[in-house]
């Protein structure tokens, strides 16, 4: 199949959109199809306020329809709601080519939390942008709910995974030197979204580790100068720090899914989180005994899931991480494709 794949987040971005399109896209190719992505590296773009990481391809409606043209994609898939995604929606519609898009990023809430304004004014330019696609992938079934529930219901599943070559458990762990009780760590973007003040706040024992990189990370590491700022690690240097850890702190309200719970789980290391999107998704809901208490915790006492997640067996995360393969979701990916295209033959 001649597949384009459009997305504004993309390399050099460091997150689970870019990491989630990457691996799908390795494995489609893998498999013999034709993959043609359509991203900011490939044009003119401009850093994005407030976040000079992200580039933003504005103005190239033009440009990007020569590439599909050119390309000839028997089917196109939209994963951002930025500007390249908008552009690729515009020449779907022009043309009356079929389209699946995917909802990665709760944008509405982050935009939410930047602007101090409520969410609710976001949510119409994100119901229009999604309306006339085919099917909406999500990776979750509570955010299909929260989808449905602002009106787009034309969700279907498409789950996360890890490259278990990478992300295992080791039968020897090693550890931070330098360092002094649990290690309690937290990997992704450090910006205001990911609420990790309310992981860095806390008052418990153990050496806080950072992984990442963003705007906030000056700011917050001059708040906290205890926490370790280590910057954003790849591959076998970050499994190496899950699996140093004694836990993965994953404060987000508002991520869809969170991919490096998984990587975390599939290395042995519990995770401890609030019972949201996402963490109830992966943990289970909060109180919900065994499995939870297995595998890690959610509770909004932050630091009680803490707590409970030092109990974990770790070697039941490492069963559960790695039930989570990118080849069962790049089926589920090619299925929903199919679909679509099985609809436009009809």
């Amino acid at each position: 199949m001649r597949i384009a794949i459009v997305s504004d987040a993309w390399a050099p971005q460091v997150n689970g959109v870019v990491r989630t399109l990457a691996a799908t896209i390795n494995e489609l190719r893998r498999r013999g199809h034709a993959v043609e992505t359509v991203t900011p590296d490939g044009f003119v773009t401009w850093a994005c306020p407030g976040y000079r990481e992200i580039r933003l391809a504005f103005g190239q409606s033009w440009a990007v329809a020569h590439r599909l043209e050119r390309f000839r994609p028997q089917a196109v898939h939209i994963a951002t709601e930025g500007p390249l995604g908008w552009a690729a929606r515009r020449w779907c519609l022009d043309r009356g080519q079929r389209f699946t898009t995917s909802f990665h990023t709760n944008f509405p809430d982050y935009l939410a939390l930047r602007t101090h304004l409520p969410a609710r004014c976001f949510w119409p330019a994100f119901r229009r942008f999604h309306q006339p696609s085919s099917a909406v992938l999500a990776a979750t079934a509570s955010v299909s709910a929260r989808l449905a529930a602002q009106g787009i219901l034309q969700t279907r599943l498409w789950s996360r995974g890890v490259d278990p070559s990478i992300f295992h458990p080791r039968a020897a762990r090693s550890s931070a030197p330098n360092s002094s009780g649990p290690l309690l760590l937290h990997v992704g973007r450090v910006a205001v979204e990911k609420n990790l003040e309310a992981f860095l706040a806390l008052d418990v024992p153990g050496t806080k580790l950072v992984v990442g990189d963003g705007p906030a990370r000056q700011m917050l590491a001059t708040r906290y100068p205890k926490a370790r700022f280590l910057g954003t690690l790849h591959g076998s240097a970050l499994a190496d720090a899950y699996r140093a850890a004694d836990v993965l702190v994953f404060p987000s309200r508002t991520d869809t899914f969170g991919l490096v719970m998984i990587e975390a789980l599939a290395c042995g290391t519990p995770v401890a989180a609030f019972p949201v999107e996402g963490p109830i998704d992966i943990l289970g809901p909060e109180g919900k005994g065994l499995r939870s208490r297995r595998i890690g915790a959610v509770d909004q006492d932050l630091a009680s899931a803490i707590r409970v997640a030092l109990t974990a067996d770790r070697d039941a995360c490492a069963a559960e991480g790695q039930r989570y393969g990118w080849s069962a979701c790049t089926d589920q990916f090619l299925a929903h494709l199919a679909a679509d295209r099985d609809a436009l033959a009809g």
